[in-house]
């Protein structure tokens, strides 16, 4: 037969306080089901409340070390499955993922806090959110957890076990995002391509006209610098052309000498032959100049308005290229670029259009999902108004009405639907109803909160809950009531209860003694927290009977107090 423990996963096990406040050394192990924690005014309740919230992320404080210590820590134990959303968070946070989940907490006399994971240094904020995942701190003047009006929509959701509709509208939502995010950027950038169209088109005119050529600018230059320099050259090439063919040129000289020589060389036994060879060979050398100097003449031989062409040519491309803030060479490459513009307009267009049609149809299949959670949730408020209207009369607040503020803001678009969610109560008939902080007193409130957390049982609030004397200032049917109730919770959530109704009280699976006791010297004391069973239990309840004196009439109360509970 399986025990509690076996049934409830997730609990704490185990809480470790060292040098907090009236603290020295203590160490409790919790079981699940219902514990109370008793003990006289001022005994130290507060104390161990505030050493757990200090482990769980709450704000930390020099004045919690003990007198005479340089720091004080505590450390929570707890049992959890490896599903629950405490061990994903951790896991998210590349920490070690060991059998138990122990949240740590070094609070230094300067100040300083020191957080840690299973033993894994973390932020205080990762620690406070692991914490508020496994436990919530219920008091009569509370405004945290079930409170604040933030976490209604989460409570009535887990209420009526609306996940899956949730996560449907939550991925509608996302992709509505993305789409619209998408549809914003392409409007952007088909706005700016528009916005430069006119000048994209013109300059695609003047450079398809251009008909810029890579390597056409060095080309052009290197043509514009010979022909210059051929011009430049046109005149010596003139003067050398007279005087090599002209009227005083020295060939015809020279050829009539040749012959003369010629015509006695065979009479003069070759007196004269080197002499023939010697003008032979001048004329030959001025023919070559000739041929040289008509090559030159070839190449000069150009039309001046082709120099003229080129320069005009030349000047066009590099004032293209300055315009554009380019090189020549670059020409080609910014045609190209205002042809991807213009194109992009044209694509931009037909983006617009397909991405407005997707855009559509994701608010629509967003809507419907979002309508879908609405009228689950108006379902799941009617429901939970009457699981905690048949609560109430039990609790003394029977003419009291608790009410869900159901507010549907189609217009109001996020990942959680259309809907604002708010817990009110009207704690008489003809006033007003309005948020729990502001309308109940503080016992009334413990009670709205206590029925509330019955109807929720296990969906939508932490594994474990502890309530803060909520019983203060009620006695009799009432605590008795609130005792039933805190055993009813305790089946489905480990609930840890501070109290001083030995109604509530009678009813534990686990009962824990806080006294203070004076040390050894006498001048400081320590806070103790000790398992109450048999006897020990029926004196203890019979205190919280009596009070200071404890009577056998009182044992006696206590004894049928457990017998009628039991």
């Amino acid at each position: 037969m399986l025990c509690l423990r076996d049934i409830v996963e997730i609990m704490l096990t185990g809480l470790n306080v060292r040098n907090i406040v009236l603290i020295d050394r203590l160490d409790i192990n919790f079981q699940a089901g219902l514990c109370v924690l008793t003990g006289e005014t001022g005994a130290g309740k507060s104390i161990l409340l505030d050493s757990l919230m200090l482990a769980l992320g709450g704000r930390g404080d020099q004045k919690l070390v003990r007198k005479g210590s340089e720091s004080g820590q505590v450390s929570a134990t707890f049992s959890v499955n490896f599903e629950h959303e405490a061990r994903k968070l951790i896991r998210q946070n590349d920490l070690d993922d060991d059998d138990e989940l122990i949240l740590r907490r070094v609070q230094y006399l300067d100040g300083r806090t020191r957080a840690l994971i299973n033993d894994q240094p973390v932020s205080a904020s990762l620690l406070k959110k692991t914490g508020q995942l496994l436990v919530e701190i219920h008091g009569q003047h509370d405004e945290r957890a079930m409170v604040d009006d933030k976490t209604h929509r989460k409570l009535l959701d887990g209420f009526g076990g609306h996940r899956k509709t949730l996560d449907q509208t939550g991925k509608n939502y996302e992709k509505l995002t993305e789409i619209t995010a998408a549809l914003e950027a392409c409007e952007k950038i088909v706005e700016e391509a528009k916005r430069d169209e006119e000048f994209a088109r013109f300059s695609v005119d003047e450079l398809l006209k251009l008909n810029a050529k890579t390597g056409e600018e060095n080309e052009l230059a290197e043509k514009r610098r010979l022909m210059m320099a051929l011009e430049k050259a046109a005149e010596e090439i003139s003067d050398a052309d007279e005087i090599l063919n002209g009227n005083s040129s020295p060939s015809a000289v020279l050829a009539n000498l040749l012959r003369r020589l010629q015509r006695k060389e065979d009479g003069e036994h070759g007196l004269f032959t080197p002499l023939v060879e010697t003008v032979d060979a001048s004329l030959i050398a001025l023919e070559q100049t000739s041929e040289a100097l008509e090559d030159i003449k070839r190449k000069l031989d150009f039309d001046p308005n082709e120099l003229n062409d080129v320069e005009e040519r030349l000047f066009a491309l590099r004032a293209m290229a300055r315009k554009h803030d380019i090189t020549c060479d670059g020409l080609e490459s910014v045609l190209e670029q205002y042809q991807s513009e213009l194109a992009a307009i044209k694509s931009g267009d037909d983006d617009l259009k397909n991405l407005r049609t997707q855009m559509q149809q994701a608010l629509l299949d967003y809507r419907s999902s979002a309508q879908k959670l609405s009228a689950k949730r108006a379902k799941a408020a009617k429901a939970i108004e009457l699981a905690i209207a048949n609560e109430l009369p039990d609790l003394k607040l029977g003419a009291a009405k608790f009410i869900v503020d159901h507010q549907i803001e189609e217009d109001n678009i996020s990942s959680n639907g259309f809907d604002r969610i708010a817990f009110h109560v009207q704690t008489n008939p003809g006033t007003m109803p309005g948020p729990m902080l502001k309308v109940a007193s503080g016992g009334e409130l413990s009670r709205f909160l206590l029925a509330l957390k019955v109807a929720l049982a296990d969906k939508g609030s932490a594994p474990v809950l502890i309530f803060d004397e909520i019983d203060t200032g009620v006695g009799g049917a009432v605590a008795d009531a609130m005792g039933r109730r805190l055993e009813r919770l305790a089946k489905s959530v480990q609930v840890l209860s501070v109290t001083h109704a030995p109604q509530v009280a009678a009813r534990a699976s686990q009962h824990m003694l806080i006294e203070k006791n004076l040390i050894a010297d006498g001048d400081m004391v320590n806070t103790q927290v000790r398992e109450l069973k048999n006897e020990a239990r029926d004196e203890e309840i019979a205190r919280m009977l009596a009070g200071a004196q404890v009577s056998d009439e009182a044992r006696a109360a206590a004894r049928r107090l457990l017998l009628e509970v039991g």
